[in-house]
C-alpha cells in the first residue's frame, strides 16, 4: 500500500534553500557596507558559513516550518532573534580564525542586514497574498467598537470569500480615541458623539457594524435611533468565539431585541443547581410553554435521573420533547398530556412518577383572555396550583417551585388575582412544612414579562411588521418589565437552590427577580421597527387602541407594604407579602371550587376578593357580597 507523499518536506526544503541564500547575500552585503573601500577584502567562504549558520540555527527556531503567508509579528521577533544568534556565531568564527573585523560596526551591521533579509521577503510575500479588502464592496460601512474587537473582525473579514462592505471609518467606545487611525481608517467619533460624526460625513454609510461583543442596552438603542436618522442599518459582528475560520464567510447578524435590554450578566451557582437537580426525578408542568420549555432545557442540562414533561397541548409537548431528544438524548424523560385541573389524573401521575422536584409553570397568563373566561382562569391558576401542590405533597415530593407574575401585585385582573391566590397557598404550605420540620418546601418566584413568550407583545409586533403594520399599542404610557426567558429561568433555578437550602428565609418569603427598569411598550414598538430596517411613523405606523379589560398602565413587582430585601444572590430579591393560615385559605379555595363547579362567577370572585382584598375588579365585573 502506498501512502500519499506530504508536501511539507518539499516546502521545508524550499524554505531552507531560500533562508540559506538570503543569509549568504546578507553576509556579502554586510561586509561591503562595513568596508566599502575594500568590499572584497574578506574570506570568501563566509557567505557559505552564513548559510550554514542559518540552517543550523533554523532547527531550534523552526525557520523551515514557517508559513510565509501567515507570518506574524511574533514570527518577526523570532526571526530577529535568529539573526542575532547567527551574526554572533559568524563574528566569533572570524575572531576564532584570526580574521579582523572589517569595521567596529560590523556586528551591528550584520545583525541588521540579516534581520532585514530574513524578514522582509516573508512580509512582502504575505502582503502580496493578503486578500484585498472591499474588492467586491457594494456598501459603505462604519465599524463600532474597540481597537481589539475591530482588529479581530477585520482579520476574519479579510479572508471572507464575499466582501460586500467597504469600511470608511470607526466609532470608538471612548472619546479619548477620537482622531486616531486604526488599520488606515480614521476614528470619526465615539458612540456618544455618533450623531455629530455621521452628520459631518459628506457620504453617509449604508451600515454600522458593531464589533464590540458587550455593547448593549441604551448604547445600542441610541445607535439604532441615530442610524435610522441617517438612513443606515445596524448589524452586529459575530463574537470572537464564533468568528468563521479562514476562507469561510463572516456572517453579520441583525441586532436582536435582547441586545436592547439593559441587563447585566448575573453569576449563577451552577454547582448548587447540579447538587439540587442531578440524579433526581423532576416534574415540569406547562412544559410546552415559554417558561416551561426553557425550564426543561436547563433542568436537562443538570442531569436529572428522569424528567416528566406535562402539558395539555399536544403540539407544544411534542415540540419540547423532540428538542430534548436531540439536545440531551441521555436524559430519561416522559411526555404526558394532562390538565392540572384534573385532580385524579394529576394524583395518579404523581403516585406513579414520585417526583422529588416539581416546577409548576402551567397557567393561563393572557390577561384579556382570562378576563373573558374568568372561571377557567381561577380553575387553572388558583385551583390547579392547589391540585398540583397537594398531589406533590401526597407523593412525597421534597420541593415545589411556583412560577408567579408581577400581575399578582395589586391585581386589576382576574389573571393577576388568581396568581396571587396561588402564591398564598404555596406560602401557607411552605410555612406549615418549615414549622413542622418536615414535608414539602414551596418556593415562589415572581417576575415580569419575558421577551417572545407565548401571548406576549413581541410575537404580536413581529406578525404586524410582517403584514406592513400598523403596530398596535394600547396606551402611550403603557410600561412593562422585560427580561430574556433564559435569564429568567436561570434565576428561577437560583431561587430554587436558595429556597431549598438552609439559608435564612422569612416565613412566607417570595423571591422576585431584579427586572431592571420598566420599558415603555411604544418604545419597544419603535425599536422593533428600526430593527427591521424601517422608520417608525414613516414606513410603519403605530396605532393606539385603548386599554383592555384588566390591564394596568404599569405593573409592580411588590406591594407598597412589601419591602424588598437582598437575598444574598445577584438578580434576586426577597419580599414577605401578607399570608393566610393554611386552614383558612383551604376553606376559601373549597368554596371557590364549589362556586366554579356551579358556574357562579360572582361567588367565585367573591372568594378571590376575600383572600386578595387589594384586588380591584374591572368596572362592571359583578362580585357577590353574600359569599364574603
Amino acid at each position: 500500500m502506498s501512502w500519499p507523499r506530504s508536501p511539507l518536506p518539499r516546502r521545508m526544503a524550499v524554505n531552507i534553500a531560500l533562508d540559506g541564500g538570503l543569509a549568504a547575500l546578507a553576509v556579502t552585503l554586510s561586509f561591503w557596507l562595513a568596508n566599502p573601500q575594500a568590499p572584497w577584502a574578506w574570506p570568501h567562504f563566509f557567505p557559505l558559513a552564513g548559510a550554514a549558520a542559518i540552517w543550523l540555527i533554523g532547527i531550534p527556531f523552526g525557520l523551515a516550518r514557517l508559513h510565509w503567508r501567515f507570518v506574524s509579528f511574533r514570527d518577526l521577533a523570532m526571526l530577529t532573534a535568529a539573526a542575532i544568534v547567527t551574526a554572533t556565531m559568524l563574528v566569533l568564527l572570524m575572531i576564532g580564525t584570526g580574521q579582523a573585523l572589517p569595521s567596529p560596526a560590523f556586528p551591528v551591521i550584520l545583525v541588521l542586514v540579516l534581520a532585514l533579509f530574513l524578514t522582509a521577503p516573508k512580509f512582502c510575500y504575505r502582503l502580496l497574498r493578503e486578500p484585498t479588502a472591499g474588492r467586491e464592496a457594494t456598501q459603505s460601512a462604519i465599524l463600532v467598537g474597540s481597537g481589539d474587537s475591530t482588529e479581530r473582525f477585520l482579520a476574519a473579514y479579510a479572508h471572507s470569500p464575499a466582501q460586500p462592505y467597504r469600511f470608511t471609518g470607526l466609532l470608538a467606545l471612548s472619546e479619548k480615541h477620537v482622531g486616531r487611525r486604526v488599520h488606515g481608517m480614521d476614528i470619526l467619533g465615539s458612540i456618544t458623539s455618533a450623531d455629530g460624526a455621521l452628520t459631518r460625513l459628506a457620504s453617509k454609510p449604508d451600515v454600522l457594524i458593531i464589533t464590540a461583543p458587550n455593547l448593549a442596552g441604551t448604547d445600542v438603542q441610541n445607535l439604532l435611533a441615530i442610524a435610522a436618522r441617517h438612513g443606515a442599518r445596524v448589524l452586529r459582528a459575530p463574537c470572537l468565539t464564533h468568528l468563521a475560520p479562514a476562507e469561510q464567510q463572516v456572517e453579520l447578524r441583525p441586532i436582536a431585541l435582547e441586545d436592547l435590554l439593559n441587563r447585566q450578566q448575573v453569576r449563577l451557582d451552577h454547582d448548587g443547581m447540579t447538587r439540587l437537580i442531578a440524579g433526581r426525578r423532576v416534574l415540569v408542568t406547562g412544559a410546552g410553554g415559554s417558561i416551561g420549555s426553557e425550564l426543561a432545557r436547563q433542568l436537562a442540562a443538570h442531569a436529572p435521573s428522569e424528567l416528566l414533561l406535562l402539558d395539555n397541548s399536544e403540539f407544544a409537548l411534542w415540540r419540547i420533547d423532540l428538542e430534548l431528544s436531540e439536545l440531551h438524548p441521555s436524559v430519561p424523560r416522559r411526555a404526558v398530556i394532562a390538565d392540572v385541573r384534573d385532580a385524579p389524573r394529576i394524583q395518579a401521575l404523581m403516585d406513579e412518577f414520585h417526583p422529588e422536584l416539581v416546577f409548576h409553570a402551567a397557567a393561563l397568563k393572557h390577561v384579556p383572555m382570562v378576563e373573558a373566561n374568568r372561571l377557567e382562569g381561577l380553575r387553572t391558576n388558583a385551583l390547579g396550583t392547589r391540585i398540583v401542590a397537594d398531589a406533590a405533597v401526597a407523593s412525597g415530593a421534597g420541593l415545589m417551585v411556583l412560577i408567579s407574575t408581577d400581575k399578582a401585585v395589586n391585581p386589576g385582573s382576574v389573571m393577576g388575582a388568581s396568581k396571587r391566590v396561588a402564591e398564598m397557598y404555596a406560602q401557607a404550605l411552605d410555612v406549615a412544612a418549615r414549622h413542622a420540620g418536615y414535608g414539602m418546601r414551596c418556593v415562589t418566584v415572581r417576575f415580569g414579562n419575558v421577551l417572545g413568550s407565548t401571548g406576549s407583545v413581541v410575537p404580536l409586533f413581529r406578525r404586524q411588521l410582517a403584514h406592513g403594520g400598523p403596530l398596535t399599542v394600547t396606551h402611550p404610557e403603557m410600561r412593562r418589565y422585560f427580561m430574556t426567558v433564559r435569564e429568567a429561568v436561570g434565576l428561577v433555578l437560583q431561587a430554587s437552590v436558595s429556597g431549598s437550602g438552609a439559608e435564612a428565609i422569612p416565613d412566607g418569603g417570595i423571591f422576585i427577580l431584579d427586572m431592571g427598569e420598566p420599558v415603555k411598550i411604544v418604545d419597544l414598538a419603535r425599536h422593533m421597527i428600526r430593527l427591521a430596517g424601517l422608520r417608525p411613523e414613516v414606513d410603519i405606523k403605530i396605532a393606539f387602541t385603548g386599554m383592555r379589560p384588566g390591564e394596568k398602565l404599569f405593573e409592580e413587582l411588590f406591594h407598597g407594604n412589601e419591602r424588598p430585601a437582598p437575598s444574598g444572590h445577584d438578580g434576586l430579591m426577597m419580599i414577605t407579602p401578607r399570608m393566610a393560615d393554611l386552614t383558612a385559605i383551604t376553606t376559601a379555595l373549597d368554596r371557590m371550587e364549589d362556586a366554579a363547579a356551579a358556574g357562579d362567577e360572582a361567588a367565585a370572585l367573591a372568594m378571590v376578593k376575600t383572600l386578595v382584598p387589594e384586588f380591584l375588579p374591572p368596572p362592571g365585573l359583578a362580585v357577590s357580597a353574600a359569599a364574603e
